[in-house]
């Protein structure tokens, strides 16, 4: 489907498993360590994605590693099990603070930062890792990682020329998917958005192969191939100056993608909510993240920092969410 196969699958998808493979209590609390709970949202919702999870705490990985220094998989080895053998404590996830910089270099111990930059990176960072000693890998073997396999899918481009009606098709692998509610009120309309045309003219006219001249197209962006794990960030800065959009944007606890996907027949392709992260403040520039997860016991908490309390559905629908996390 003009997509190249890969030549080396680095983790075969079968050897990834979605369920819980050991079910408990939630694990620790995370201690603020300055400025950040940008940080420990995220560390918590990748700690609660159960395939993730299970390969971690399976150590599959640091028994094979022979990275010098930093590995990002080895921390998140180290930190996984840590949070969740200690129910009920506290932690403090200096390792993570500590190498901050390998992560992404626009972070500082003790200045505040985003929450999806952050995740970005960390992800990002751990993919880096898994192809350490990989160099000469394929593009198409990259998505073959435990990290692609489980956050990974592809979308496609199809751009159509409005003279001649030639279309071309591109496709672009993704870890996660920003999605503009400006207009939106709810998830789905974000997403039905995501995936209506857009008309492409004046400066923004693209050369037609066909034409040999630049012309008025339309380009249209669907799901071409699903992830495990589907990872979406509202987009709540207004524009550049940090503004805020504030609105509730209502989110389902269980989500359908095949109204999104470039072939839209077929079977329902349904996820369920299992992480949340919502942010706190009049502006994203200042506030507070904190997080909701579903623990391996199928129960939801609020992770708050140091504090994991109990709570209900009802309440992890009602937030003013910044991240969802929807697993397969």
């Amino acid at each position: 489907e003009g997509m190249a196969l890969p030549r080396r699958i680095l983790l075969p998808p079968e050897e990834i498993c979605m369920d819980w493979q050991q079910r408990q209590r939630p694990g620790a609390g995370l201690r603020n360590l300055g400025s950040t709970c940008y940080i420990n949202v995220i560390l918590q919702c990748l700690t609660y994605t159960p395939p993730l999870a299970n390969y971690l705490l399976s150590r599959d990985h640091s028994q094979l590693c022979h990275r010098q220094g930093f590995c990002m998989m080895c921390i998140m080895e180290a930190h996984v099990r840590k949070v969740l053998r200690s129910s009920g404590s506290v932690i403090w996830p200096r390792a993570v603070i500590r190498d901050l910089k390998f992560i992404g270099k626009e972070f500082e111990p003790d200045t505040a930062g985003d929450a999806y930059e952050f995740l970005h990176c960390a992800l990002e960072a751990m993919q880096r890792a898994c192809l350490s000693g990989n160099s000469d890998v394929d593009i198409s073997s990259q998505t073959t990682t435990i990290i692609h396999q489980i956050f990974g899918g592809f979308l496609k481009s199809r751009v159509t020329c409005l003279r001649c009606q030639a279309v071309s098709d591109s496709y672009k692998a993704f870890l996660h998917v920003l999605l503009d509610i400006k207009a939106p009120s709810s998830l789905t309309t974000a997403l039905e958005d995501f995936v209506t045309s857009k008309k492409l003219d004046g400066k923004y006219c693209l050369k037609c192969n066909k034409c040999e001249k630049k012309v008025t197209a339309s380009k249209r962006i669907t799901v071409h191939r699903v992830p495990k794990v589907f990872t979406v960030c509202l987009e709540r800065a207004a524009d550049h100056t940090g503004k805020k959009i504030s609105k509730i944007v209502e989110y389902p606890e269980y989500l359908d993608l095949r109204p999104y996907m470039s072939d839209t027949a077929g079977e329902p392709l349904l996820y369920s909510l299992y992480a949340l992260v919502v942010h706190s403040g009049d502006t994203c520039l200042d506030g507070h993240f904190f997080c909701y997860t579903k623990a391996s016991n199928g129960l939801w908490y609020k992770m708050d920092d140091e504090s994991v309390d109990n709570c209900g559905i009802h309440t992890v629908l009602r937030q003013q969410a910044y991240l969802l996390f929807y697993a397969r």
